[in-house]
């Protein structure tokens, strides 16, 4: 199954207020493993650049003014998209905006049924901690070192190892125990599932016990024995 992993940075958070998209980063995943390719933007928004936004990305109205306009990338976001499912840290705001740009250059919105939220996966498998990238990165052992402000392209490869991880790791594919659902059921897919292995009884029995004792006392100078005399 293809899926894509994606995130933005934007000039605030509100795009019905006026906020623009600034920067898009997507991730192919093909049967939850990456497969190198990868779709990534930075954008000129058309507005002045708020100080508390650049603070978080760093993307300022300098860096940003020859970049291409959103219509001038469109074509090949939505050829890169496809028709699959989309991953999001906290999607109804990455949503928000990819669709605000959409519609503000006359496309079709992308479908809620396509949004797979990692933050609702995290929130059910991890409830009562905290759920943001960095503290998901840091449960997984992914490596966040050069994450040093956020950066579309390099949030959306972070993000593609923690929804692996989420969705059951690297093992996701085994199929050898019970499924358990980790988020709710959409109109589009089965929920994502990860294996959890019933507990299983290793005592031994009497017999077994028995057996192993008459075994033993066949044995010749077995090495335990030369080992407590010296």
């Amino acid at each position: 199954m293809r899926e894509i992993v994606f995130d933005t940075e934007t000039t605030g958070l509100s795009f019905p207020g006026g906020d623009r998209l600034v920067e898009i980063g997507c991730v192919e995943l093909v049967n939850r493993v990456p497969t190198g390719r990868s779709f990534h933007a930075y954008l000129n928004p058309e507005r002045r650049m708020p100080a508390e936004a650049f603070a978080v990305h760093g993307l300022s109205d300098v860096f940003l003014s020859d970049k291409p306009l959103f219509p001038d990338i469109c074509e090949k976001l939505l050829e890169f998209l496809g028709d699959c499912p989309l991953v999001a840290h906290n999607a109804s705001f990455d949503f928000g905006f990819l669709n605000g740009e959409l519609g503000r250059c006359g496309r079709p919105q992308v479908h809620g049924d396509r949004m797979v939220d990692t933050l609702t996966i995290a929130r059910v498998r991890h409830p009562g901690a905290k759920h943001t990238l960095d503290a998901l990165c840091t449960r997984y052992g992914i490596d966040l070192s050069q994450r040093t402000v956020h950066g579309a392209l390099l949030d959306a490869q972070l993000l593609a190892q923690v929804y692996v991880e989420l969705t059951g790791g690297r093992q996701i594919t085994l199929g050898l125990v019970e499924d358990a659902p980790v988020m709710p059921e959409t109109p589009r897919e089965a929920p994502s599932r990860v294996h959890v292995r019933p507990a299983r009884p290793f005592a031994a029995t009497r017999a077994e016990l028995e057996r192993h004792a008459a075994f033993v006392a066949t044995l010749e100078s077995p090495l335990w024995h030369a080992a407590g005399s010296s």
